[in-house]
């Protein structure tokens, strides 16, 4: 898939830093070839040994080596590969390239470099949650940088939370799908996520619990794998993934009238917990205390946006997922939904509220097809979205 590619790795300072010789063996094993940057920091945790061993190429660590220099300066490395990743990308790191300082090889480099520049960032949970780091981060977003992760999960530190490297593999399909080698490359995908606010009145209005993580995660992963994703997202408490087509609603009806539009598509992933109702007599002004009782609110059923897309006679896209959160008899209730609904699968979870799955950064579930079942273990929502969207192109790949 990356054959004949040239890779430039800036490896950062941090216990993640071992990952990337994995990185290299498994780039190289897809035909790329691994220029490998190594930051005095990175050295105190791979050696430079192993680094070129296993990209059999010059480990380039010094700015002001003269030798390097004079064998290919810094402005040749900078532009002489297809891509630029930075694994692990530290909160130090991230800051200079954010800065535009260059006082380094590897911050050198990416000042220089006139190719994209993927980075996979790493560091411990408060560091990442850091206002600076953040701040950071939407700078280098802006810029057009592509980022990969962070994961949740334990980290070294005994912490736990965002901030782990993305897995190996995870790195090794955004690589492809920014050198346009994704196996979504492409393909159009669909894409809801989070509630729906549906009005009471002006200031008051029924929904749910769902933070659209799950959501944004699947069209992070289909992304990454090449995908064109249209992400039709309710008000949900998780930001949109970059490099997505955002369409922003607020009710049932205006996330049909959104997919619709969105068409054609070879895949819909209804990952949003849409209201199956409106209140049909919402008032336009405030509601308020009063005399005369209780208010009696109308109750209308929401479009299916589900169904109605699955069944569509003309323009079907070749697989509709659904999602269906249950709080008991799981796999039943999504088997039944399967068959009502006319889809082609359907990822169903506990939602119970003792299983802290709705709104949490975990979840664990069961994808249901017309073949039969499989009950995925409980793990981070980026990792169940990197699973399904593996799945996914491995269906459209056969289709």
């Amino acid at each position: 898939m990356l054959t004949g590619k040239r890779i430039l790795l800036i490896i950062g300072g941090g216990i993640a830093a071992f990952k990337t010789l994995d990185l290299i063996r498994r780039l190289r094993d897809q035909g790329a070839s691994v220029v490998p940057v190594l930051t005095k920091a990175g050295e105190e945790f791979v050696t430079p040994l192993s680094v070129s061993a296993l990209a059999a190429q010059k480990v380039y660590r010094d700015l002001f080596d003269l030798t390097d220099e004079a064998e290919m300066g810094h402005i040749e490395l900078s532009r002489a590969a297809d891509l630029v990743v930075v694994a692990p990308a530290t909160a130090d790191l991230m800051a200079k390239m954010a800065g535009g300082h260059a006082n380094d090889l590897a911050s050198t480099l990416l000042m220089a470099t006139d190719k994209r520049v993927l980075i996979v960032p790493a560091m411990n949970v408060r560091m990442w949650e850091h206002p600076a780091t953040q701040r950071n981060l939407a700078v280098l977003l802006g810029d057009g940088l592509l980022v990969v992760g962070p994961d949740e999960g334990n980290m070294a530190c005994g912490e736990f939370g965002p901030g782990r490297m993305a897995e190996v593999p995870d790195i090794v399909a955004a690589i492809g799908a920014a050198l346009g080698d994704g196996p979504l490359t492409g393909r159009h995908a669909i894409v809801t996520s989070g509630p729906t606010h549906e009005p009471i009145d002006p200031v008051r209005y029924i929904a749910n619990r769902s933070s659209g993580a799950q959501g944004a995660a699947i069209a992070a992963a289909l992304r990454d794998l090449g995908a064109r994703v249209t992400f039709v997202t309710g008000p949900a408490a998780v930001p949109p993934p970059e490099g997505v087509a955002v369409t922003r609603v607020e009710t049932a009806r205006e996330m049909a009238e959104a997919v619709a539009a969105a068409h054609p598509a070879d895949v819909a992933v209804f990952a949003a917990a849409v209201a199956d109702w409106r209140v049909e007599n919402a008032a336009a002004e405030k509601m308020k205390k009063g005399t005369g009782g209780l208010p009696v609110l109308a109750f209308a059923e929401n479009p299916d946006i589900l169904a109605d897309v699955a069944k569509m006679s003309e323009g079907r896209p070749a697989l509709v997922v659904g999602f269906a959160a249950e709080t008991e008899d799981v796999v039943a209730h999504a088997r039944a939904k399967l068959d009502r609904k006319g889809c082609d699968w359907i990822v169903a979870n506990d939602v119970s509220p003792e299983t802290g799955i709705m709104g949490g950064a975990e979840n664990a579930v069961h994808l249901v097809t017309a073949t039969g079942v499989e009950d995925w273990p409980r793990m981070a929502k980026g990792e169940v979205a990197r699973r399904l969207a593996s799945r996914i192109a491995a269906e459209l790949g056969t289709g």
